[in-house]
This record gives structure tokens, C-alpha cells and sequence, in this order.
């Protein structure tokens, strides 16, 4: 199904970075966004695991826990959605085992532009767990169709799947490790000299190892991932990301995306979280963080 779907042109912008994916990842996803795009409810459920589907909205709380309820989804959803409605990847790390997608969804799917990144495990080819984090601002259905609190699936179904191992896995732990030391200059030290250090919800973008470690300086108490725990790895050596967890913190989980160089070092760090949860004075004091003195 995916390899001749991935020669055909897409009903989408057909913009995805797939330089740091395989393959076979960057032919699934194609495959998988051009179904739902095209509204194909058959064609995009037939990209799930028959027998172990889960697929979560982390920002939404909506959780999908079986393949008859993902399926369900779809045929609630999609015959909503008009024409220009499309959802497409702009960005995929890692392959067929697990990876990360950065992905759009038009105003027309859901009301506003949304912009997430999005964790996938696979088994056997076909995708087990699927978990969205998009920022919550400015979107309507953050407002009114979250979840009630006490309903939240806290864990995510994080306990279905396994963690990836190697330089990527170790990455991602050394720089966990060293956000929840508090000093900006260790977790600067596992950048490239010429990495890119980019959160989405802060709308803020550090090129350059010098001036991360001085952003760091500056934002590390005002970055809810700092001091985090991590929850779940995905990828393959030199590309992918966790998911993260801040349980005494008022945004509680997250995702960064993470594409390594040969040595190890980290050549660009992604950072999306629900920014709704913090009240006004804190993202700007967050954003201002971004700005050189």
C-alpha cells in the first residue's frame, strides 16, 4: 500500500523535511497523510495496528484506545470536513519502529490552524500508539472540547510501548538530566556549534551554541520542560524525541523533537507544549526571554 502510494502526487503541500527519516517512514507518512486528507476513512484506518491502536490528543485529552474506536473517530469526523480541509507533515524524524512527525492541520479541519508534533510507535508495520502536542492558543476547540481535568488519560498509553536505546535515547536523557540541574552552560554543551534550539509554543528560534546558552540563562525558569522527567522515547540513532512530563508543574507534559550529528551532539531541539495553560504574564515574560541583551 505505501510504496505505491508514495510515488503518487498528494493531495496536500508537499513540503515534509524527509532528510533525517528512512525511507520506509517518510513513504508510510505520505501514505498515511494523503488518506487523510483525502478523507478516505478505510484508507487512513488501514495504516493502524488491528490489534493494539491507541491514539491520544495530549492538548484535548481525547483518547482513542482501541481500533474500533479510532475508526469511530474518523467516521465522526471526516465527513465533516469540506474540500480544503487537510492535514500534511512538514518534518519526519526517525522510521517504521517509532519517529515523530511535525504536522498542519488546516482552519478547515477543526477551526484554526493548528500546528503539533506528533509521536508514533509502530509494530509490525502499522502504527500502535499515536500521541498529538499542539499549543492550545488561539484554537476554539482548546477551549471547549478538552476533556474535563478528572478525565484526563494522564499516562497517554505510554505503558504499551518501549523506549528506543542508543545515542538518540542517550540524548535525550543527558539533556533531560541537564535541564533539571538549573544551569544554562551543561545543557548548552550537548549543542552543536551551529545547532538550532526552537520552541513552537514560545515562537522563539536560538541559532547558534553561544547564544542558546545565553537564552538559557535567561528562560530556564520559565520553560516548563526544564527539570521535567522524560516519559517516553521515540526514533532511531540520530533522529527523533521524547515526550516529557512536569507533574508539579502547571503545563504537565510536552514533546521534543531531536535530530543528532554524527558525534552525538544535538543539531537541532524542537519544544512544543500547551501554552493555554499559562496565564498571559507568563508566556510574555517567557517570550522576552528570547531577546538579547
Amino acid at each position: 500500500m505505501t510504496s505505491d502510494l508514495s510515488q503518487r502526487p498528494v493531495p496536500y503541500p508537499d513540503v515534509a523535511d524527509v532528510a533525517h527519516a528512512s525511507a520506509p517512514a517518510a513513504a508510510f507518512f505520505r501514505s498515511f497523510f494523503s488518506a487523510k486528507s483525502s478523507k478516505d476513512i478505510e484508507a487512513t484506518q488501514a495504516h493502524f495496528h488491528p490489534a493494539k491502536t491507541a491514539y491520544f490528543d495530549a492538548t484535548l485529552g481525547w483518547a482513542f484506545t482501541s481500533h474500533a474506536d479510532v475508526h469511530k473517530g474518523w467516521q465522526q469526523l471526516m465527513p465533516t470536513w469540506p474540500d480544503a480541509a487537510k492535514s500534511y507533515p512538514t518534518g519526519i524524524l526517525g522510521d517504521t519502529t517509532s519517529g515523530i512527525v511535525f504536522m498542519t492541520d488546516t482552519p478547515e479541519l477543526f477551526g484554526a490552524e493548528l500546528r503539533a508534533i506528533a509521536v508514533v510507535d509502530f509494530e509490525d508495520g502499522k502504527i500502535v500508539r499515536w500521541v498529538d502536542y499542539w499549543d492550545g492558543r488561539g484554537s476554539e476547540i482548546a477551549r471547549t472540547m478538552s476533556v474535563p481535568v478528572e478525565s484526563y488519560p494522564h499516562e497517554l498509553g505510554s505503558d504499551a510501548v518501549t523506549d528506543r536505546v542508543g545515542a538518540l535515547a542517550d540524548a535525550a536523557r543527558n539533556i533531560a538530566d541537564a535541564f533539571g540541574e538549573g544551569d544554562a552552560r551543561p545543557v548548552a554543551d550537548l549543542f552543536t556549534y551551529d545547532a538550532v534550539f526552537e520552541d513552537m509554543t514560545l515562537r522563539s528560534q536560538i541559532r547558534g551554541r553561544a547564544a542558546i546558552a545565553r537564552y538559557l540563562g535567561r528562560a530556564l525558569p520559565h520553560l516548563p520542560y526544564a527539570g521535567a522527567s522524560i516519559r517516553h522515547i521515540v526514533g532511531n540513532s540520530v533522529s527523533g524525541g521524547f515526550e516529557w512530563r512536569a507533574d508539579n508543574h502547571p503545563v504537565p507534559r510536552g514533546a521534543v523533537a531531536l535530530v543528532l550529528d554524527d558525534h552525538g551532539q544535538i543539531a537541532e531541539f524542537t519544544a512544543v507544549w500547551d501554552g493555554s495553560l499559562l496565564d498571559d504574564a507568563a508566556i510574555t515574560a517567557a517570550v522576552a526571554c528570547s531577546v538579547d541583551r
